[in-house]
């Protein structure tokens, strides 16, 4: 009996190291997959025919956004104005009536300059693989440049491409944040579920009518 309970830990002791060292592999994948694809805001002036740049959401507190969102408005902001795209999708959680960080992004935006009509609102942007499937299959994007921090950006380029959108990124790490080693733990088993979710493709959680980008954003208010 006792040799058995030996041999049943050893055997789970190597199946813990294998699995561990098949996620830490995993984020490795993703992160160097396409790497070459994060660019610098006066890199990105170089790429022609831009459907969009998408700012992926954030906390927001009190109807203002938090500091990590607001990084990332800002970057989109100087991108837009910087001429990479015309439109601006803002993807983020609008799941409850008091809760909406897409209506916060695009005041914020329209308060810096852009014409409602140049920002679409996801308001089903509720992950980061949802955001590019629905920029995709709902917005009917093919090229477009995504903006957020750099520990969140290896995921959303590598999940746009897979989904089939010639995707960019130019990162928003304008300052250093509080508890960024939570973050950088927790991306990696996120990471590890976006590689998974690339391979099966399901379908975002909501659906909905076509959008395309090409139309009028103020189709999205609400």
């Amino acid at each position: 009996m006792k040799r058995k309970i030996i041999i049943i830990m050893i055997v789970l002791v190597i199946l813990i190291v294998l699995a561990i060292a098949i996620a830490f592999g995993i984020n490795a994948f993703v992160v160097n997959r396409y790497k070459n694809k994060i660019l610098s805001v006066e890199d990105s002036k170089e790429l022609e025919n831009v459907d969009c740049i998408l700012i992926l959401g954030a906390q927001v507190i009190d109807d203002k956004p938090s500091e990590m969102l607001e990084d990332r408005l800002k970057q989109g902001l100087e991108l837009y104005n910087n001429g990479i795209s015309n439109k601006i999708i803002v993807s983020g959680d609008h799941g409850r009536t008091d809760y909406d960080e897409v209506r916060v992004m695009k005041d914020y935006l329209i308060s810096n300059g852009v014409p409602s009509e140049n920002i679409f609102m996801d308001h089903a942007g509720f992950s980061t693989y949802d955001s590019m499937y629905r920029a995709k299959n709902i917005f009917k994007v093919e090229k477009l440049v995504v903006v957020t921090q750099s520990y969140h950006l290896y995921r959303a380029i590598y999940s746009g491409n897979k989904l089939g959108i010639d995707t960019y990124g130019v990162s928003s790490d304008l300052h250093q944040y509080g508890g960024q080693e939570k973050r950088e733990v927790r991306e990696i088993l996120a990471r590890n579920k976006d590689f998974v979710m690339c391979i099966f493709k399901p379908q975002a959680k909501f659906g909905g009518e076509d959008i395309p980008i090409s139309g009028n954003g103020d189709i999205t208010n609400d």
